[in-house]
């Protein structure tokens, strides 16, 4: 597993992939649907596969002597990896945000949604989606890429269109603060506990699909 996932890292995911982390960035941009940067970032996991298809590596690592399940958690693994970096690096600019810039007129008058507690909820939640429909609607085939990452553009889109209306409700404003607030704490703690859940699932999901295909 180990050996996989450095496959994945190093040979497998272009350069592109690491680059896109860059967009986590997105979080200090004022006047702009900043979500939008997790999707940025799934792109860079979707150009991976991309590569993968063109070189044929599927076939290839499910001919190495490991299970063909370990090929399917080394994806997760190497996708969980990516978006554990763009979450880390996004907290510390959501934190920066929150705390050095949370007065600053750009922000403070932002009608779109602030980098805050709520935020990083979101984002786990789009990544989450990601994992799900994307990754697990992979392994349906292990070659088409091109419906799965439509269904998950659409997903995701939802996701930020629902993101950016919620704090403009009666009694959700909150959630758009540029300081911390409590309410921040119900979407983090969504997206905080689907994460995990719906990774799980989709993993399992996928494991499964791909054992019963004929390579």
């Amino acid at each position: 597993m180990k050996e996989l996932l450095k496959k994945e890292a190093f040979f497998t995911a272009p350069k592109l992939t690491w680059i896109f982390l860059a967009f986590a960035v997105m979080a200090l941009i004022p006047g702009y649907p900043i979500l939008t940067g997790a999707f940025y970032i799934c792109f860079g996991l979707f150009q991976s596969y991309q590569t993968a298809r063109e070189a044929n590596d599927i076939l290839y690592t499910a001919m190495l002597p490991v299970k063909k399940t370990a090929v399917v958690r080394a994806k997760f693994a190497f996708a969980c990896l990516i978006e554990g970096l763009a979450f880390l690096l996004s907290s510390v600019l959501t934190a920066l945000r929150m705390t050095l810039l949370a007065h600053a007129a750009p922000y403070e008058t932002n009608a779109m949604m602030n980098a805050n507690v709520a935020f990083l909820g979101y984002m786990l939640l789009a990544f989450a989606l990601f994992n799900l429909f994307f990754i697990g609607g992979f392994f349906k085939t292990a070659h088409k890429i091109g419906r799965p990452f439509l269904t998950y553009g659409i997903a995701v889109l939802l996701l930020v269109a629902v993101a950016e209306t919620l704090h403009f409700l009666p009694g959700l404003t909150p959630l758009n603060a540029t300081t911390f607030d409590p309410l921040q704490l119900v979407p983090f703690a969504v997206g905080a506990v689907a994460f995990p859940l719906l990774t799980v699932c989709a993993e399992k999901t996928a494991e499964k699909r791909f054992e019963k295909l004929d390579l």
